[in-house]
């Protein structure tokens, strides 16, 4: 079923993963630190009620365990890929019996397509003129431009109608415009560059965290994040209508600002403190224009704070790792499995296990990875054999250490990459490398004899493991 934000504190307070600050806490740069000593913790979410200036109460680290990321989207993250594979699987077979059951599994696969209704929570108070002064928007660094609303759901359209949910940070410049942090790769970025000048566009703040979760998915083109964020909740997204723009947002929204972006009007935008550990620095980006600006009677407001990791969008990141993975396989069913390393920010390394076929098949994942949507921005791509568990940091190091030679098995290409990527001598573009760590065969190149791996001998192995009590070692 749906669930509003509110519920959705309930839920975490029930599953004790929630706390309670009364005590007063200052929106710049204080929230931000406790939270990040909470994220550092593996710590419960946070629900400031006292916030310094502001009666709105601020609530952080969400989505900051696996535990609460499950409350969050209402199942266990292997429960919703294998309904992905379920749908990736889907193929109407012959007999009349299977055409009916596939019908029946389209037939709910539309029912999760976002519902509109005629009003919305977010609809009880009107601010008119728009102040963004009223909502309690932190700073989280020291160094950054400004206070940044940081957990935004960003809808606009393009020239066909479809609707796109991203979400871009919004940095404050005054009570009325913010900058609009969409990179040239974003959905919401070829929307307005496809536009007639004028993109109309509405932010929701605090929905359902599903739909939360679905705007930062790297959904394919044309898929509408808001029916995804219905099929992990297993009920559509109620929707309702804005008052100055032709869009629709979730109807439980806590906080709904409206307005334009205008091409041809850009603003320095940053620095910002970013979950790469680093500022990403100042650019220009287009100028967002409140038109509207409205709120629930108890709205909460929600933030993140980014940064070094470990943080909160570690394990947003990790969501995406298990239930894309279905995806990939569609198109490289050789891939066993995959792992994005919370150091590598998700778009700087994935590690994939393959079941390898042929010479060369390492490289052909490597490239086919460099061609797949948001994956393209991979700088490293760290192929492994399909027995590996690429879950496993010591093993995956060991294996790259010990099989690979920096000669044979590594491939340097150039391609597009992300834009906090401050590496790279060149913004958005820069060099990628490939390590094939399998076991190398002779028509790769590889001369010489491959050594076996070490095993124990399984009878010894058992045999010990039987006496294990009678040793009374201290370690099992």
């Amino acid at each position: 079923m749906t669930m509003d934000l509110h519920a959705f504190i309930d839920r975490l307070t029930a599953a004790g993963e929630l706390t309670v600050v009364d005590a007063e806490v200052d929106p710049y740069l204080e929230i931000a630190e406790i939270t990040d000593r909470a994220s550092k913790a593996r710590g419960p979410a946070l629900l400031f009620r006292n916030v310094k200036g502001h009666r709105m109460p601020v609530l952080m680290n969400q989505f900051g365990s696996f535990q609460r990321l499950e409350l969050a989207l209402g199942a266990p993250l292997e429960e919703l890929a294998a309904r992905i594979q379920g749908l990736v699987d889907l193929q109407v077979p012959a007999g009349l019996v299977g055409k009916i059951k596939a019908l029946g599994q389209l037939r709910e696969l539309a029912s999760f397509m976002p519902r509109s209704v005629k009003a919305g929570r977010f609809q009880d108070v009107v601010v008119d003129p728009p102040d963004l002064g009223r909502l309690p928007i932190l700073t989280t660094w020291p160094g950054d431009g400004g206070p940044f609303i940081t957990l935004p759901v960003v809808v606009t359209r393009d020239r066909q109608g479809r609707r796109n949910a991203g979400m871009y940070r919004l940095q404050v410049f005054d009570a009325q415009t913010t900058g609009m942090h969409w990179h040239v790769h974003h959905d919401g970025a070829a929307n307005f560059r496809d536009s007639d000048g004028r993109l109309e566009v509405a932010v929701a703040l605090g929905t359902d965290p599903a739909v939360a979760y679905a705007a930062t998915a790297p959904l394919p083109p044309g898929i509408d994040e808001l029916m995804f964020a219905g099929f992990l909740r297993g009920k559509a997204v109620e929707t309702a209508p804005c008052a100055t723009v032709d869009l629709e947002v979730p109807a439980d929204a806590e906080i709904v600002l409206e307005g334009y972006v205008e091409r041809g009007e850009t603003r320095a935008e940053g620095p910002f403190g970013d979950h790469t550990g680093y500022y990403s620095l100042v650019d220009e980006y287009p100028v967002f224009h409140l038109t509207h600006m409205s709120h629930r009677r108890d709205a909460v407001y929600p933030a993140t704070i980014v940064g070094k990791p470990p943080m909160e969008d570690c394990f947003l990141g990790k969501a995406t790792e298990r239930l894309f993975l279905p995806l990939l396989r569609l198109t490289l069913p050789e891939v066993v499995d995959m792992d994005l390393p919370i150091e590598g920010v998700f778009h700087d390394c994935a590690v994939l296990s393959i079941r390898k076929s042929y010479p060369g098949h390492a490289r052909k994942v490597m490239n086919a990875v460099w061609g797949m949507g948001q994956m393209m921005f991979t700088k490293f791509v760290v192929i492994v054999d399909e027995h590996v568990d690429v879950h496993d940091a010591s093993e995956v190091t060991w294996r790259v250490f010990n099989n690979v030679d920096p000669e044979r098995d590594c491939m340097i290409v150039k391609g597009p990459l992300d834009a906090l990527d401050h590496s790279s001598p060149t913004a958005r573009y820069g060099a990628k490398m490939g390590i094939d760590a399998t076991r190398s065969w002779p028509e790769e190149g590889h001369r010489r004899e491959w050594p076996d791996e070490l095993r124990q001998d399984p009878d010894v192995v058992a045999r010990v493991s039987a006496r294990w009590c009678e040793l009374g070692l201290p370690f099992s």
